[in-house]
């Protein structure tokens, strides 16, 4: 059982920059490994670090204002370029529960479901308007309600509806992977194969 996923308040991380890709997210390097684990630290790598590996000052992730915050505020076109799910991994093992961009590549945004990242699709001009918000106020948050599919900027009161896949938003409520699902279903399946020798 994976973590559940419900209502989830938080800040946010700006990442305002359009086609954003798999590249960027966790360079090919890293991806020797086939263990989940430890890819968020090299998340944005070549951006967050010098080449001697001391972190740029600069950098958001590198600013302790966002050091809370699950929630990846990106721009359009995000997850492009190479099918790699390490890119997935990275974002879910820097403990991201939450990525909101107006649009995902959709390779991209099926591996971040299947990581237990929430990809939520917004319009361009509620995009536009969190990216003003968090720039005004880097504290203000966002509150992502999966089971009634919404997003709202806390900071204005705006409020958008989101799309999401049945099956994945059963997945991510209840905490299961797909092998979760079919063991939680063993009996019924089974029952199935049963009345239909």
């Amino acid at each position: 059982m994976k973590q559940k996923f419900n209502v989830i308040n938080s800040t946010c991380v700006p990442m305002p920059y359009e086609n954003l890709d798999t590249d960027q997210i966790i360079p090919a390097r890293f991806m020797k490994v086939t263990n989940k684990e430890g890819f968020g630290k090299h998340l944005f790598n070549d951006w967050r670090y010098e080449k001697d590996g001391t972190p740029k000052k600069d950098f958001v992730l590198n600013d302790p204002t966002y050091s809370d915050a699950v929630v990846l505020v990106a721009g359009k076109n995000f997850g492009s370029g190479s099918s790699r799910e390490h890119a997935a991994w990275a974002i879910a093992d820097y403990g991201f529960r939450v990525v909101v961009s107006s649009f995902f590549a959709d390779i991209h945004k099926n591996n971040e479901l299947n990581n237990f990242v929430l990809p939520v699709v917004v319009s361009e001009d509620f995009l536009a308007e969190l990216f003003d918000s968090i720039k005004s106020n880097p504290k203000m948050t966002v509150t992502v309600d999966l089971p009634n599919q919404t997003i709202t900027n806390n900071a204005t009161g705006k409020q958008e509806h989101f799309d999401i896949n049945g099956y994945k938003k059963h997945c991510l409520i209840n905490g299961l992977d797909d092998i979760d699902f079919l063991l939680q279903n063993k009996d019924k399946i089974e029952d199935w194969e049963r009345k239909n020798a």
